[in-house]
C-alpha cells in the first residue's frame, strides 16, 4: 500500500465513525480526565466548582432583581427564568468557545497520546456535564422559594438536556478542527457569542419586548438558532407551556451539525495533530 493510498483511506466516513465511537467506548479515560480537570483547576480551594455556582448563583440573582424591577416583571417568574437561562447558556458557550480551542490545549496529549480526536470533546462535554449539575443547584434553591405546580411533562427537559449536549459535541468537533487550522476564528468566535449573549432572551423576555413596543425584533430574534436549545431545556422547568417549533428546528440542527461533524472528521481528522 503507497502513501497515498494510506492517506486516502484515512479520509473515509468509515474511519470518521470509528473516531467517535472509540473514543466514547475509551470512557474511563475522558470521564477520568475531565474529572482531574475540575479538581486541578479548584486545587487547594475549599469550595472549589462550587465557585462558579456562587458567581452564576450572584449574577442570576442580581440581574433577575433589576429587570423584574425595571419592567415590572413578577419576581417569582422572572427569576427562576433568568437564572435556567444562564445555567443553559454557560453550557452552550463552553461548547462554543472551549470547543475551539479543545485540540489547541490538549496539544500534549494528541501528540503524545495515540489516542481518538474524540476523547478529547468528550472529555470536555463531560467537564461541563459535571459545572452545570453544580449550577442546576441555584436552581432548585430558588425553586423551593418560589415553588411551582410539577407535572409529569415537565420531564421532557432530561431528553431535551441530552439532545443539548449530544449538540455540544459536534459544535465542539468542527469549531475545534476550524480553530485549530485557523487560529483567528476562537477570539472571532469570542466576538459572536458574546453578541448572541444579548440577542438572547435570557435576561429579558417576550414581555419585555412588548412593554418596548419592539415586537417586529420577535422575527430577528427567531433567526437565533440558540433561543431554540435554551428553550427546550426551560419551558418545562418552568412550567411554561412548549411549542414544537422549538423542537423542530433543533432536531434539525442536530443532524445537519453531525452531518458536517462526520464530513469534517472524515476530511481533516489526520490533520489536526500537524497543526496543533
Amino acid at each position: 500500500m503507497t502513501f497515498t493510498d494510506t492517506a486516502s483511506d484515512s479520509r473515509t466516513f468509515r474511519r470518521a465513525v470509528r473516531d467517535l465511537t472509540d473514543g466514547f467506548a475509551r470512557h474511563e479515560l475522558w470521564l477520568h480526565l475531565g474529572w482531574q480537570d475540575i479538581k486541578q483547576r479548584y486545587r487547594r480551594s475549599v469550595l472549589g466548582p462550587f465557585w462558579i455556582t456562587i458567581a452564576t448563583g450572584t449574577t442570576a440573582v442580581a440581574m433577575g432583581g433589576l429587570y423584574s424591577k425595571l419592567f415590572k416583571l413578577d419576581l417569582a417568574e422572572h427569576l427562576p427564568y433568568v437564572t435556567l437561562g444562564f445555567i443553559v447558556w454557560n453550557l452552550i458557550n463552553a461548547a462554543i468557545i472551549e470547543g475551539s480551542e479543545v485540540f489547541v490545549a490538549n496539544e500534549g496529549l494528541i501528540k503524545q497520546l495515540p489516542t481518538p480526536l474524540s476523547v478529547h470533546v468528550y472529555r470536555l462535554v463531560w467537564r461541563q456535564a459535571i459545572l452545570f449539575a453544580h449550577n442546576i443547584i441555584i436552581y432548585v434553591v430558588i425553586a423551593i422559594i418560589f415553588p411551582k405546580d410539577w407535572s409529569w411533562a415537565d420531564l421532557s427537559f432530561i431528553p431535551a438536556l441530552a439532545l443539548i449536549m449530544l449538540n455540544c459535541v459536534w459544535v465542539s468537533l468542527c469549531f475545534g478542527i476550524l480553530a485549530t487550522r485557523y487560529r483567528d476564528i476562537a477570539p472571532l468566535l469570542g466576538s459572536v457569542v458574546q453578541l448572541l449573549f444579548f440577542m438572547t432572551p435570557i435576561i429579558w423576555n417576550d414581555a419585555t419586548l412588548r412593554q418596548q413596543g419592539a415586537q417586529r425584533w420577535s422575527t430577528i430574534i427567531e433567526l437565533n438558532p440558540l433561543m431554540h436549545y435554551l428553550d427546550i431545556v426551560r419551558a418545562p422547568l418552568l412550567g411554561a407551556p412548549q411549542e414544537l417549533r422549538h423542537w423542530v428546528v433543533v432536531l434539525v440542527l442536530t443532524v445537519l451539525g453531525w452531518a458536517v461533524a462526520l464530513l469534517a472528521m472524515r476530511q481533516y481528522r489526520s490533520r489536526v495533530s500537524y497543526w496543533v
